[in-house]
């Protein structure tokens, strides 16, 4: 493993990864896109005009950037998978900023994939549901909920998505990445432009 220091909320920052990455292994053939994450939870008219815009360059914006700067090197060589996280919350409560950037994010996939086909690279995406996962070591930002009713608009989306889900329950880490792992395989040559619910029947 080699890490890599960049800030993927710029395509400077996007860019460097991938000149790093590629300058390290001498090539690219499998670029994940996993960063984002809802900031904020409330209804939307209570969003300031920042907050949205904080939202749309955390869960969009790096996938958006990373994709530009990974593709140069995917086609000179001929083949690459891109597997981005998108989610479920596409259809959601109170976190509307966040859902319309993993929109953009299925709408990425599904024209990437349409332009770079005939390139040799698959573009594809998981939209996972609510995932059990360990404290962060590093928050979002995600402000304190000091409220009863921010505590209940928070509370409002975790019995929204797990009343979404048919197995009424959260996912694993797991299981998610079970999911990337299969569509970033060869076992997965055939499929591209698709977007793979990980979400326990939800569709999003």
């Amino acid at each position: 493993a080699h890490a890599v220091l960049a800030d993927l909320e710029t395509y400077e920052g996007a860019r460097s990864a991938i000149a790093e990455s590629v300058e390290l292994l001498g090539r690219i053939d499998v670029l994940v896109n996993n960063v984002g994450g809802a900031i904020n939870f409330k209804p939307f008219t209570e969003f300031s005009a920042e907050e949205i815009q904080a939202e749309i360059a955390r869960s969009l914006m790096p996938t958006l950037w990373s994709c530009r700067a990974v593709l140069p090197a995917m086609t000179a060589q001929g083949r690459g998978v891109i597997v981005n996280v998108s989610s479920a919350a596409t259809r959601g409560i109170h976190r509307i900023p966040y859902s319309a950037a993993k929109g953009g994010i299925n709408a990425l996939t599904a024209s990437l994939a349409f332009e770079y086909a005939d390139a040799g690279v698959r573009v594809v995406a998981t939209a996972p549901g609510g995932t059990e996962a360990p404290p962060r070591r590093i928050s979002r930002g995600t402000p304190p909920r000091r409220t009863a009713q921010e505590k209940a608009w928070f509370q409002a989306h975790i019995d929204q998505t797990l009343s979404s889900s048919l197995l009424k329950r959260y996912g694993t880490l797991d299981e998610q990445a079970a999911a990337i792992c299969f569509l970033a395989s060869d076992e997965a040559s055939y499929i591209t432009g698709t977007v793979l619910p990980v979400a326990g029947g939800d569709l999003g």
